[in-house]
């Protein structure tokens, strides 16, 4: 619970982080939202660095499916868009993938 909860803590730090950038750059925004877009972004690969896991790569392949998955849903509730059947159809493919990845029997 502890890993997931991590993922998408890191999950939304990372999008807000790089929407400060897209707001900024693609919505006019003032330059000053890229200070706390900075920060965001250091606060999600911090957070990365704390699951639990002996390999990296593990931890971000598994934490890919949680990104996109917690992307659709920023798209409709930070975005106002409401997420199609093929939206919802691939993050659950990808939470599936992640799932595979955390839940496997892996060799230390």
């Amino acid at each position: 619970m502890k890993t997931v909860l991590l993922f998408l803590a890191a999950a939304i730090a990372e999008i807000g982080g790089c929407f400060a950038f897209w707001g900024w750059l693609r919505l006019g925004k003032t330059p000053l939202w890229l200070l706390p877009g900075c920060c965001s972004l250091l606060l999600f690969a911090y957070l990365l660095t704390l699951i639990d896991t002996s390999v990296a790569g593990r931890a971000y392949a598994a934490y890919g499916g949680i990104y996109i998955a917690v992307a659709v849903l920023w798209l409709w509730l930070a975005e106002g868009a409401q997420p199609d059947r093929w939206d919802l159809i691939g993050a659950a493919l990808c939470l599936l993938g992640t799932a595979v990845i955390l839940l496997a029997p892996h060799p230390q």
